[in-house]
């Protein structure tokens, strides 16, 4: 079955190239998976990209992980 948090990565023709991004916005889930990568806190990810969500950032993770 397919995870409701997945149903947040967006993949939209000529929106950042094509690349998955969360809610149709343009923050790509390589960048912001590469911040978590480098350690950078959730909250301080959340702070600098206010129109996050935290289960944004667990969509990522799980996109990741698939």
């Amino acid at each position: 079955m397919k995870s409701e948090l997945l149903d947040r990565i967006t993949i939209e023709p000529g929106k950042c190239g094509g690349r998955s991004c969360i809610r149709g916005m343009r923050v790509r889930v390589k960048d912001v998976l590469e911040m978590l990568a480098s350690r950078v806190p959730e909250s301080e990810i959340l702070k600098d990209f206010p129109y996050l969500e935290p289960q944004d950032i667990d969509a990522y993770l799980q996109y990741a992980a698939a």
